[in-house]
């Protein structure tokens, strides 16, 4: 799989899938699997089972990851593409709409 141009904390908008065209930020990234959680999209409902941790256990609502693929990076209220390019000896991530250096 090639390099995930996702991090966590980045503003993304979903692109395929159930929850199409919600925003959230990136709660956690796995770059190995190519999955992204994003906070209020792909809401799952878990049941529990009583345990030490949780007393009375139940149905507990979670996020769950989706594939990277099926969101795109938000820049001034669009989504755009992401490219890396050398600045300065070091690598950043650029807008490729605008040409802006992300981070």
């Amino acid at each position: 799989m090639a390099t995930l141009k996702i991090k966590k904390g980045d503003t993304v908008k979903v692109i395929a899938g159930k929850d199409n065209g919600k925003e959230g930020k990136v709660v956690s990234v796995d770059p190995k699997n190519g999955k992204v959680v994003v906070e209020g999209v792909n809401v799952v409902k878990k049941h529990t089972k009583p345990s030490m941790a949780n007393q009375n256990g139940g149905i507990i609502t979670k996020e769950a990851p989706i594939d990277a693929s099926n969101v795109m990076y938000v820049h001034k209220g669009k989504t755009t593409r992401i490219g890396f390019k050398m600045e300065n000896d070091k690598k950043v991530r650029f807008a490729k709409s605008t040409g802006d250096v992300i981070d």
